[in-house]
């Protein structure tokens, strides 16, 4: 197969012959070569400017467009967005009509998101949710002046990240609710990144102003702190103080929700085939199954048949946000559909189709597609991130940083701000106290981010989640080798990495001495399996104590190459004799990051 050599190729405004060579795929020669017969005289590092580049490009058979300044890359931003906002963009321009604005609520567990969307929709919903939390997404219209606004409420608990994620994704704009006691907190943090990632503006509801101990300005700080500064603060985040108790302020909000709207020109084509996302569905024992879709572009209509990730089906019933039925449902618009064949995934997008058989072709095409998915490479590591940014796909590295201690964390974070290069750039999602978690590898899924750990490390569930999702995790005991690497993975200059997988965690419950070998730790086997011929670390609480071989492996008295889960042993180690009652043993095998 012959290589493709028409693609445009984006050129900056300055470029040495050998980068143009490299982006026109010919030898640097010959490009020189080319440039003498117009008259310039260079050679293989000299710079030379677009214009110059152009002609040379053309001549070659190459078509070139000019790279954006630094300024218009800024503005455009390297976000990814996603499917939905790209069939938009995608429409004739003259076919777009003003939509009403889509809007997230998002914040910390119990500072009062779903009690402050109640005193907007009038109605409670607050008493039927399990524990007083919200624990699914649920999408609610309402009118306010004349003019219809979208909620969607998100969980606020540590355990939803992934249901937050979907929801940011899925928005214009994101409120988020901050109690002007409790102030910024971790899931606050974790809100303000998602809506980031998201590229979508932040309105910031200070909520419980009314009680006591309530210090706005404390919270304004906060808030500035981790990225958020008021407009009173010649910032650009919209802080309005609200009380869901005694409904305070929110006319104040619901005006600066649309006053944000008519900014960012919220735009759809109502009449295309409806698109949208799923945010949730269920089986209903008396209604099968049933799905609540936000329309996101176009109409979607009783009759139509969509396909919604895996599932499929002709809409033979569908009902607005308070339950009446309807026929059509318009852009913006939280409609419960039944019809579809099995319950879809919250956050698979939907689509409309002509016919039973291309559902039933798209159906299959996206199993085939998640398989292929599941059997990739990483979503994005240190290693490719400069090819990335070379061939226009990223200008930013985004990164979750854990560490075990305040003082390793500011250091940390103030060198890895100082990074980047020209156009590349390195963006902090999240950073925090604490082991790799569950929700750190979510929120790398999410943003596509690597997560990077010092002095920490990942617990079972989040490298289980981050092999099977494709999330690097890189993990450090020297700041400054995790500054180099990042700094070298920038400039393209890093080599491949060995990663680290667990393979089985045992816990220590003796501690004996065996003759010829010194201390052995008598230990039960969580999960996975340990191998003899392996390398094992000691986690103490939070801390890891040693980092080494296995020495020694045994089942009862026979020397065993490896043990599996639910069975006891006793574990040696190399250089290590320190065991306590308690401690987590974890077994693990290194692996080249491809």
């Amino acid at each position: 197969m012959t290589e493709d050599k028409s693609a445009r190729v984006i050129v900056p405004e300055l470029v040495t012959v050998r980068e143009l060579a490299d982006l026109i795929e010919v030898s640097p020669i010959e490009v020189i070569k080319q440039l003498m017969a117009n008259g310039v005289i260079a050679n293989i590092n000299q710079q030379i400017d677009y214009e110059t580049a152009a002609i040379v490009a053309e001549e070659m058979g190459r078509e070139v467009e000019q790279q954006d300044s630094e300024e218009e890359l800024e503005e455009k931003s390297s976000i990814a967005l996603p499917e939905w906002r790209k069939i938009i963009q995608q429409e004739d321009e003259t076919d777009l009509e003003q939509r009403p604005p889509v809007v997230a609520i998002l914040g910390h567990v119990d500072h009062g998101k779903t009690s402050l969307l109640d005193v907007i929709r009038r109605a409670n919903v607050v008493e039927d949710e399990a524990g007083g939390i919200t624990q699914h997404i649920g999408a609610y219209q309402i009118n306010w002046e004349g003019r219809p606004i979208t909620f969607l409420d998100t969980p606020g608990h540590a355990a939803f990240t992934a249901m937050r994620a979907r929801g940011a994704q899925s928005t214009d704009i994101v409120v988020l609710v901050v109690a002007a006691d409790d102030g910024v907190m971790p899931q606050t943090k974790e809100a303000i990144a998602h809506a980031q990632a998201a590229g979508v503006p932040i309105v910031v509801a200070l909520n419980k102003i009314d009680v006591a101990g309530s210090n706005p300005e404390r919270v304004k700080q906060q808030l500035s702190d981790a990225g958020l500064t008021t407009d009173e603060w010649d910032g650009d985040t919209m802080v309005v103080p609200v009380s869901a108790k005694d409904s305070t302020g929110i006319d104040d909000l619901l005006e600066a929700i649309l006053l944000i709207s008519e900014d960012i020109a919220i735009k759809a084509n109502p009449n295309a085939d409806g698109t949208g996302m799923v945010i949730e569905s269920k089986i209903d024992k008396n209604r099968g199954v049933v799905a609540t879709l936000l329309v996101q572009n176009g109409t979607l209509r009783k009759g139509d048949i969509v396909v919604a990730g895996g599932a499929w089906g002709r809409m033979r019933a569908m009902f607005s946000h308070s339950g009446d039925p309807i026929d059509e449902a318009i852009p913006s618009c939280p409609v419960e559909v039944m019809g579809l064949n099995v319950v879809p995934r919250a956050g698979d997008m939907f689509k409309i189709v002509d016919t039973v058989r291309q559902a039933r072709t798209n159906v299959s095409e996206t199993h085939k597609s998640d398989q292929t998915i599941r059997q990739a490479s990483p979503i994005v590591d240190l290693e490719s991130i400069f090819v990335e940014f070379e061939s226009g796909k990223t200008q930013e590295l985004n990164l979750v940083v854990k560490v075990d201690v305040q003082g390793s964390l500011e250091p940390i974070v103030n060198s890895l701000e100082q990074l980047g290069t020209e156009g590349l750039k390195v963006r902090l999602l999240h950073t925090e106290l604490g082991n790799i978690n569950e929700n750190d590898v979510l929120l790398a899924i999410a943003s596509r981010a690597i997560v990077i750990g010092f002095n920490v490390t990942p617990d079972t569930s989040a490298q289980n989640l981050a092999r099977t999702k494709g999330v690097s995790i890189r993990e450090y005991q020297v700041i400054y080798r995790l500054v180099e690497d990042v700094e070298k993975a920038l400039q393209g200059l890093l080599e491949p990495e060995e990663q680290e997988v667990i393979v089985g965690e045992a816990e220590v419950r003796e501690v004996f001495k065996i003759s010829k070998l010194g201390q052995i730790a008598g230990c039960y086997m969580r999960s996975g399996e340990f191998r003899r011929k392996a390398l094992a670390r000691v986690v103490r609480g939070d801390k890891v104590v040693h980092d080494g071989n296995v020495s020694s492996l045994k089942h009862e008295k026979d020397d065993v190459n490896q043990v599996r889960k639910g069975f006891e042993c006793g574990i040696g180690l190399k250089d290590f004799q320190d065991f306590e009652v308690g401690d987590s043993l974890q077994c693990y095998v290194l692996e080249e990051v491809r």
